[in-house]
């Protein structure tokens, strides 16, 4: 996450409009360790459901190390403390905090709607990429699986210098957290993150190629075995891959910054704002391209809904406006609600309100969550997994 010293910025990660530098992302990266065996998917009657379904509970990971964040962290807690006690609103919120410490200091700013633990250690706040995926079977069952994170890519260490070690707690948290849980716990065969791929809990996956058919992720797997496992993970038939762009951000262009399942057959793509930089605005064109001529696992036609990103970034100064993640789309969905930001751009903000809101048939909250987009590119989404009702 980009930090600061002596107020000026200091290398640091921006997950989502890292620049890529010179030579940076080659071919042929090294994966990370993947702790612990991996099992044969189950069969397709387990299914992780779409996220517009009923929740049991969200979890959440109290960012607290100061190698990663830097002077930045207090800044990074308030967002997701404000973020935490609005989605307690609607569901419980169960927060894992890195020892006593760190736990006591998230339960002082989460306030007593939030439910926080210190038995699930972890590394960073970014539960969507860290986290275990929950599915179930229709008849009362509930197993997890993880997708074996290695900080995306081992971007942060390769683009920043933050040490590897930095993220060895989120490399194991999905099984611990399962387990924690009580739900049988597998590994996937590849390698990424939650936030990479998109599920309607019908049949059908979205992810862009970017992030899946990397050498940073899944050296030397062809995109039919990356199809194949994650298919039979999520228990669906079918994958709509989209462009990516690789080496713009730390995620190499996650799916849920711009394109979001609404309920099976319907999704909604952010096209760009013109604050955002040209290479995202063509990939939001090409993304929606796709869509428009795409169909489902049950051969629906998908209906394609957008939103316009903001044009304007008040609150953020002029240079920094092409490095922040100006995106709606990354809401999380909670029981009674959906829960966004809003920028500061009175018209745009107003219009994704209300566009996200009809497609859901929910309310729609937005918060100002500058620091949380802003120094660490992610968003509502990134932070938040949902456990679904069995």
């Amino acid at each position: 996450m980009k930090t600061e010293h002596d107020g000026e910025r200091r290398p640091g990660i921006d997950r989502r409009t890292l620049l890529a530098r010179t030579g940076a992302v080659a071919a042929g990266l090294a994966v990370g360790p993947v702790l612990g065996g991996i099992q044969p998917a189950q069969a397709a009657s387990w299914r992780v459901p779409g996220e517009e379904t009923p929740h049991k509970r969200t979890w959440m990971a109290w960012p607290s190390s100061s190698t990663i964040w830097g002077n930045v962290l207090s800044k990074i807690q308030a967002d997701i403390a404000k973020l935490a006690k609005e989605v307690a609103k609607y569901e419980p919120v169960v927060m894992c905090a890195d020892g006593s410490s760190a736990a006591s200091q998230a339960r002082n700013m989460c306030g007593s709607t939030v439910t926080v633990i210190s038995s699930v250690p972890v590394s960073d706040c970014w539960m969507r990429d860290t986290g275990p995926l929950f599915r179930v079977d229709g008849a009362g069952g509930m197993d997890a699986f993880g997708l074996n994170f290695n900080a995306w890519g081992e971007n942060a260490t390769r683009f920043y210098g933050i040490p590897a070690s930095a993220y060895d707690k989120d490399r194991v948290v999905a099984q611990r957290l399962a387990a924690y849980n009580g739900v049988t716990f597998a590994k996937s065969s590849v390698v990424g993150e939650g936030g990479g791929v998109e599920y309607d809990g019908d049949g059908t996956l979205m992810a862009t190629e970017s992030c899946w058919l990397n050498s940073n992720r899944n050296p030397g797997k062809s995109r039919s075995q990356v199809e194949a496992e994650l298919l039979s993970r999520f228990g669906a038939t079918k994958m709509i891959w989209l462009p990516g762009v690789k080496g713009q951000d730390v995620t190499d262009g996650h799916i849920d910054g711009t394109a979001r399942y609404i309920k099976p057959g319907v999704v909604m793509v952010q096209l760009a704002g013109a604050v955002r930089p040209d290479v995202w605005t063509a990939n939001a064109q090409a993304i929606h391209n796709v869509l428009v001529n795409a169909t489902d696992a049950r051969g629906r036609r998908l209906q394609v809904l957008t939103v316009q990103g903001p044009d304007t970034l008040p609150r953020i100064p002029a240079g920094q406006r092409q490095d922040f993640l100006s995106s709606y789309m990354n809401w999380t969905v909670t029981n009674g609600a959906i829960i966004t930001t809003q920028f500061g751009d009175t018209a745009k903000d107003a219009a994704a309100k209300t566009a996200i809101a009809a497609a859901y048939g929910r309310p729609v909250v937005q918060l100002n969550l500058d620091n949380l987009y802003g120094n660490g590119g992610g968003g509502a989404h990134c932070v938040t997994m949902q456990e679904p009702n069995r």
